[in-house]
């Protein structure tokens, strides 16, 4: 009698060479490579354009658009923090002098984070002079005491983040009727290369 064996299909040898996976580019690989670009107020423009353009009409469009006389010159990135200020505020002293509202600020300044706003009061000693800078973000500081020192003091310069900012204009705890300058942190890029801008919440 002849024996039966039963043929095992042949184990296909498994590709060791596994195909490559195309790298996808990240933004902060492309912004290393790139110099960085001043902001200019078209970007700002563009930027209300795009957010608002969905939900209102054409003329609530066209009511928000902002002329350019309504921008003073950016930072074009070779001025320090004081220095820029400097060029765009000449009358600093004067305007600081007369300041005598409480509630409000002459001049407001929006960064992302509590840190950078810290970074930003630092290096702007040398334009500052003896004029009260108050803080405005939420790191450690309650918004009930934001609310009380600006009842009770008169400060010539907020520093903060919009979301605070945002919520004590909506308290009426910050009155905006005196602000002359509102200075925008524009090219200033967190540890994930992210503007302030590029974050949707902003």
């Amino acid at each position: 009698p002849t024996e039966c064996f039963l043929s095992q299909p042949e184990e296909k040898q498994e590709n060791t060479v596994k195909a490559k996976r195309r790298k996808k580019k990240k933004i902060s690989d492309v912004l290393q490579k790139s110099a960085p670009k001043p902001g200019v107020p078209a970007d700002l423009q563009n930027l209300l354009t795009q957010h608002f353009g969905e939900n209102r009409s054409v003329i609530e469009i066209e009511e928000l658009k902002l002329s350019d006389s309504c921008f003073l010159p950016a930072n074009d990135l070779t001025h320090s923090f004081s220095s820029y200020l400097k060029e765009i505020c000449p009358k600093w002293a004067k305007l600081r002098r007369n300041h005598k509202e409480k509630k409000s600020v002459v001049m407001l300044v929006l960064c992302s984070s509590a840190l950078r706003s810290l970074e930003l009061i630092k290096s702007m000693t040398a334009f500052k002079g003896d004029c009260r800078v108050i803080k405005l973000f939420a790191k450690h500081i309650k918004i009930k005491e934001q609310m009380n020192m600006l009842e009770k003091g008169v400060f010539h310069i907020g520093i903060g983040t919009p979301g605070r900012v945002k919520a004590l204009v909506e308290q009426d705890a910050l009155c905006l009727n005196s602000t002359k300058y509102m200075i925008l942190d524009w090219n200033w890029r967190d540890q994930k290369l992210r503007r302030m801008m590029d974050i949707p919440e902003v």
